[in-house]
């Protein structure tokens, strides 16, 4: 076996995580996205202003990173939380990405509620899948993707993707998915 001496050699470490209520304890960062960083997102604006409005611009998802460094070879990780509710009865979603290194997959474990991942390419295909407590999504190469909170609680997911795949938002910004979920008379509706 060979070992390198390297100063910048990182130490194993542990972390601890409250499942139940979907938190990382001492997360390297917190990020919560409100309400009105979601402009632009949903089909319904005017239902996105009025809840804003109405409800002073409430988080609609929270992720909790892990201080692992974003170079080749490291695994990153993340607790993803998004809360239940509808923009219109469009259900609330997160902004979704790409990776910036197209060709790195990522995978969702689902720890409590109820939802779908929506991906797509860019080149039109879309798919989806249930998330479940208990149930692992795999979000492959070249596909972005997307949580959306189909339940009445919390969906919270543990994350896990290369540590070098980087987010690349902007595209999500002006592409667009191709399917949207709604919640329409007690149902789910994907259109």
């Amino acid at each position: 076996m060979q070992t390198h001496a390297t100063p910048s050699l990182m130490q194993p470490f542990a972390q601890q995580f409250d499942l139940a209520e979907g938190l990382m304890l001492d997360p390297h960062q917190h990020l919560v996205r409100r309400a009105s960083d979601m402009r632009g997102y949903y089909a319904d604006g005017a239902a996105l202003e009025a809840l804003i409005g109405a409800l002073g611009d409430p988080p609609h998802y929270e992720t909790f990173e892990c201080p692992v460094p974003e170079e080749p070879g490291q695994v990153k990780y993340c607790i993803s939380k998004l809360y239940p509710g509808t923009v219109g009865d469009e259900c609330f979603m997160t902004k979704g990405h790409y990776h910036q290194v197209t060709a790195t997959g990522e995978v969702y474990l689902c720890l409590r509620g109820r939802g779908l991942m929506m991906m797509k390419t860019s080149d039109g295909q879309c798919r989806w899948e249930e998330f479940a407590p208990g149930r692992l999504v795999y979000a492959p190469p070249y596909w972005a993707h997307r949580s959306i909170n189909t339940g009445d609680e919390p969906l919270i997911s543990l994350c896990l993707y290369p540590g070098d795949a980087g987010h690349n938002y902007g595209d999500i910004r002006t592409e667009g998915f191709p399917r949207r979920v709604f919640r329409r008379d007690g149902q789910i509706v994907i259109e």
